[in-house]
Order: C-alpha cells, then sequence, then structure tokens
C-alpha cells in the first residue's frame, strides 16, 4: 500500500484554502472500513463546502465529497471483505467525516453498503448522491399515487444533477416527463435524457398567480425549493404530489393551505443523509435494476481527476455544469 495518498483538502489554517495535497492514513478519521476509492461526484453541497461560508464544514482541515465508491482494503467489521465492491453516501460522509474526495477514505461500517449486483463503481458514482435523492423521489411519488398513465410528471432543475437523473429514470418507467430549466441551451441535452417536453422556470413560476391554478402535472420531483416549489404545488392535479429535495431558489415557500385542502395535495420531504440503511440497500437496488437508464452514460457532463476538482467545485456553484461531474480516483 503506498504511504502517501492524494486528497483535496480545504482549510482555514490562516486563510482559506482549497488544495490537492499528500496525506499518509493515520489523518484518516476513525472507521471500520478502509476504502480504495475508485469514483466520487460533484454535488452542489461539496461546492457549499469549498468555500468559507458555505454553511456545510464545521472543523478543518477537512475533506469534502458526499459519495464515494470503492474497494475495501481492509475491514474490522466482518460484515466487509478485502477487495470488496462498495459504495458510501449520505450520513456525515463529506460534511462531519472525510468525504470522497480522496483516494482512500476510512468509514464507519453503518454508512458502507455493498455495491448492487447491476452496477459498476463508475456507474455508481453517475448516480451518486444525486442520483440516490431522484430515485428516493420518485419511489416517494409511486408510493402517493403516481403511474406513467395518470398524466405529466414536473422535474425542476432538470439540467442538474437530481433532476436529471429524475429525466431519465421516470422516462425509463414510462412517465410523460416535463423538464424546467433555466438553461436556454439544454433542449436537446434533455431530450436526450428522455424529456418529452422542455419548458422555462418561467413557465413553472407563471400563470395565474392564484393559490389554485390550472392542472398541469400529476406530481413533481422538485430539486430547487422556492418560488418554483410555490408555484407548482398550484398547477398538481387532483390527488397529486411533489417530492422536494432542494433550495437552489431559496428556503422560503409562499403558499396556502388550498392545494392540500381542496385538491388533496402531498408535499413529500426528501432526505438522502439520514436515510435508514435498510431503505436505502433497497432503492439501490432498484437503481440497479428496474430504475436504471439504458443510457445511464447521458447523465455525464464530464469525467474529471482530482487534480480538476477545484475548478468543477465552482463551477457548480456557478451553475456551469450540466449533468453529472465525475470524479476518477483510481
Amino acid at each position: 500500500m503506498t504511504e502517501t495518498f492524494q486528497a483535496l483538502v480545504v482549510d482555514k489554517a490562516e486563510a482559506f484554502s482549497v488544495v490537492i495535497q499528500p496525506l499518509t492514513l493515520e489523518k484518516l478519521p476513525a472507521g471500520e472500513v478502509l476504502i480504495r476509492v475508485a469514483y466520487s461526484s460533484v454535488n452542489y453541497k461539496d461546492g457549499l463546502a469549498s468555500i468559507p461560508n458555505g454553511n456545510i464544514v464545521r472543523n478543518y482541515p477537512f475533506i469534502p465529497g458526499v459519495d464515494l465508491s470503492g474497494t475495501v482494503v481492509s475491514s474490522t467489521d466482518p460484515r466487509f471483505q478485502e477487495g470488496q465492491s462498495v459504495i458510501a453516501t449520505g450520513y456525515g460522509i463529506g460534511v462531519s467525516h472525510y468525504g470522497g474526495f480522496s483516494e482512500y477514505a476510512r468509514i464507519p461500517a453503518e454508512w458502507v453498503m455493498p455495491l448492487p449486483e447491476g452496477l459498476t463503481l463508475r456507474e455508481a458514482m453517475i448516480y451518486g448522491t444525486a442520483g440516490y435523492t431522484a430515485a428516493m423521489s420518485i419511489q416517494a411519488l409511486e408510493a402517493h399515487g403516481a403511474v406513467p398513465d395518470k398524466g405529466k410528471v414536473l422535474v425542476t432543475g432538470a439540467t442538474g444533477g437530481v433532476g436529471g437523473a429524475a429525466v431519465a429514470i421516470l422516462a425509463k418507467k414510462g412517465y410523460q416527463v416535463t423538464a424546467s430549466t433555466g438553461k436556454a441551451d439544454a433542449a436537446d441535452y434533455l431530450q436526450t435524457l428522455g424529456a418529452a417536453e422542455v419548458i422555462s422556470r418561467e413557465d413553472v413560476t407563471g400563470g395565474s398567480g392564484k393559490p389554485l391554478d390550472k392542472q398541469l402535472w400529476q406530481a413533481a420531483v422538485d430539486s430547487v425549493g422556492g418560488a418554483p416549489l410555490a408555484a407548482m404545488l398550484s398547477k398538481i392535479t387532483y390527488g397529486g404530489s411533489v417530492a422536494a429535495s432542494g433550495l437552489t431558489a431559496g428556503t422560503a415557500v409562499a403558499t396556502t393551505v388550498l392545494p392540500f385542502i381542496l385538491r388533496g395535495v402531498s408535499l413529500l420531504g426528501i432526505d438522502s443523509v439520514a436515510c435508514p440503511m435498510e431503505q436505502r440497500i433497497q432503492i439501490w437496488d432498484r437503481m440497479a435494476s428496474d430504475l436504471k437508464p439504458e443510457q445511464l452514460d447521458n447523465l455525464v457532463d464530464r469525467e474529471i481527476a482530482i487534480a480538476e476538482l477545484p475548478a468543477a467545485l465552482e463551477d457548480i456553484l456557478k451553475s456551469n455544469t450540466r449533468g453529472r461531474v465525475l470524479v476518477r480516483l483510481s
């Protein structure tokens, strides 16, 4: 095993810094499973972790990266064996516990799961936390009655990680997907993912402005929050639902109780961080089987090496990415 390895480290020792630097295994935090990381991915939360006022990281120095896939090097937990392919997402990874932007990671066994049959290590991180959040959202919508023949499903922030995966998964399941984006040149990309219709942000927020507007969509996967979430709630058909997981458009949602009490609309909160492992495994198994798009690779904006991470983190905060940025670590 190598004596040193490369990791992206954010620090506040003097001035705030984001630097690729060599580390030794002794610098990694406690955990039962040592993993040789194969891939990670760039998520919006990782971008926030790379800036001084992102309100993600509390203790420095720190290694961001909220997800990873790789191979077990050693484990003191009998559930995991040397050479086993595994993935780890959520919990404290990349937030309070050193994350996936590192050639090696030491992770608590309770946060690690075997790689599902039907996925490669690379495919698992094409999905990553964003894809898992999208799959959670779709499963929640299905549990509340969404089926392909009931009408259109809206996906907001469709060129982002969660949105793009949601478009591809819903299309795979036979839904008629309306993809909303603020990027005027994204229509062709979203259609390759399976979107039947591409609309602008203004098409979501526009309309009568009344608490109950024209009923347009049976359900929605919302990764932006704010004004778009408030507007879409007024346009969901009777008994429909919205799965909400994001806040890039803001945390305040100015709505009324009318969609809920007059149309029976459900607002479903999606938390991919603390989701119990039993549910996590069940959803990942679906991501490897019935939810898996035929062209999963279409979600990839680009694949980068660790040295390119600082620029990629800046890009995701500026919305200069389309789909998933995959980080190759071995």
